[in-house]
């Protein structure tokens, strides 16, 4: 396989429209660099047969893969009206309770003692993201009196969203539970984490994936944003979920803590996602439009690790074409002139660790000298991690010998992962860098790479050393011939 032309990583949703062996390659040759399986849809049956097919498209293609799963959260929804449907009227009243009875014009059930639980006079209530918005007036253990604020048609088991109340609600429901399990024991690389309120939440699903896959969690409710620094620190990545996070806060909101969210992340040297509508109108069209390829620019510009495709890859018309366009855009930006200033101004955050100092060094070198590569020897991936946080203008080659690790690192900008043969000695990690700069096309044997890794070889946090080495594999050994 050649190697990605940019740096910022492709997630593609798989679904009924990205269901069989050829459709997936072709969404990995057309640009994505991890798939995502969505755990709201689908049978474990059929997340399994999908999980088969990249792991065998992994093999055939000699490339790292990285799996995510996308746990479903609890979700929160009306009940039934016995007439399916209903308008409601601005300013008129409208009761939410327990009762299992079909609801009509003036009331329906919410069957979630938990929200009336939290609830309070003056809480909202957003139905059917968020076109419907109704005012809590007075409310109970098992009921909300409300006032229609907006109005429009309400129907059989709409979504509900609680924007302004922290609810006593665990982000994972037994269904999640089943399915974290399940993904565990298939092998996926990341869990993605839903209706994420509090780093507890976070903690828990560490806790039950026990080291077998990393957590990312969703920011997609007030309170995680309000709590995000501790959510951040407890989490191995993030997704901004700009879908609900735009029905529960005003849409105008959204663009500055999607910026704010990414610094954050970058900062620390934890990987984090856009997602969400960034190519919607391609699950019908051919095209995007102006304002979509401008969306996924614009989080381009922002240095984030990766962006991502929903319904455009997983039930559209279109799977390959939203790939390729979003893979063509990021090409074009970062050929831009002011990327590369606009990235460098970006890069701050303490740095206070030998390891921070050799990835600065490692950095700062390969852009003042005609070095074709950085080549991280990482056993967990933190060193490949830091470099990647530096954005440097040079590729980024991780190389590791443990599998999950290349995979995981395949969510992390500008990182080509490579699983190798543990090494013992620097100079066989030396040779081996070479060699895989020159086979993968980063490098020529007359080229220049810049080598980190960390002495005693295959413990984790140990990154120590630095080294400019030449790709010809004598110059390697005449100069070092142990």
């Amino acid at each position: 396989m050649k190697r990605r032309l940019r740096n910022v990583k492709i997630v593609a949703t798989l679904g009924p429209a990205s269901d069989d062996y050829e459709m997936i390659r072709a969404l990995f040759e057309a640009g994505a660099d991890v798939f995502r399986l969505n755990m709201s849809h689908g049978e474990h049956s059929e997340i399994r047969v999908r999980h088969q097919i990249i792991r065998q498209i992994e093999k055939d293609v000699g490339r790292p893969i990285s799996i995510l799963a996308d746990l479903q959260g609890p979700k929160l929804r009306v009940g039934v009206f016995a007439n399916g449907e209903e308008e409601l009227e601005v300013g008129a009243p409208f009761r939410l309770d327990l009762d299992e009875a079909e609801g009509d014009v003036k009331r329906v059930q919410l069957p979630h003692k938990e929200i009336f639980a939290a609830l309070e006079a003056g809480s909202s209530l957003l139905v059917n993201d968020g076109k419907i918005r109704l005012k809590v007036k007075d409310c109970g253990k098992d009921f909300a009196n409300c006032e229609v604020v907006v109005g429009g048609t309400i129907s059989n088991r709409k979504g509900v969203n609680v924007p302004d109340v922290l609810l006593p609600l665990a982000a994972l429901s037994e269904k999640d539970r089943k399915d974290l399990e399940f993904v565990c024991e298939l092998g996926v690389d990341w869990l993605a984490l839903s209706f994420v309120q509090r780093p507890e939440d976070v903690n828990e699903a560490r806790e039950l994936a026990a080291g077998r896959a990393a957590v990312l969690s969703k920011i997609e409710k007030p309170a995680a944003v309000e709590a995000f620094n501790e959510i951040l620190a407890v989490s191995d990545g993030i997704m901004v979920a700009r879908g609900d996070l735009g029905v529960e806060l005003p849409v105008h909101a959204v663009p500055p803590i999607q910026k704010r969210l990414i610094r954050r992340c970058r900062a620390v040297a934890k990987p984090v996602i856009v997602a969400t509508q960034m190519l919607e109108s391609m699950i019908d069209s051919p095209m995007p439009t102006r304002a979509e390829v401008s969306d996924v620019a614009t989080a381009i510009y922002e240095g984030t690790d990766a962006i991502m495709l929903s319904a455009e890859s997983a039930a559209g018309s279109f799977p390959i074409e939203a790939v390729t366009t979003m893979n063509n855009v990021a090409i074009e930006v970062e050929n831009d002139a002011n990327y590369q200033d606009i990235i460098a101004a970006q890069r701050g955050g303490k740095k206070t660790t030998v390891a921070d100092s050799i990835v600065v060094a490692a950095r700062e070198i390969a852009e003042t000298t005609d070095i074709k590569a950085i080549c991280c020897f990482t056993q967990s991936g933190t060193t490949a991690a830091l470099v990647s946080r530096e954005r440097p203008h040079v590729p980024i080659i991780a190389l590791t010998p443990l599998i999950g690790t290349a995979r995981r690192l395949a969510l992390s900008w500008g990182t080509h992962c490579v699983q190798t043969s543990a090494v013992d000695r620097f100079k066989g990690a030396v040779v081996g860098a070479a060699r895989v700069a020159r086979e993968d096309g980063f490098a020529e044997a007359v080229d220049q790479i810049v080598v980190t890794a960390g002495v005693p070889f295959n413990q984790t946090g140990t990154t120590n050393i630095l080294r400019v080495a030449p790709c010809d594999e004598r110059l390697i050994y005449s100069v070092d011939p142990e």
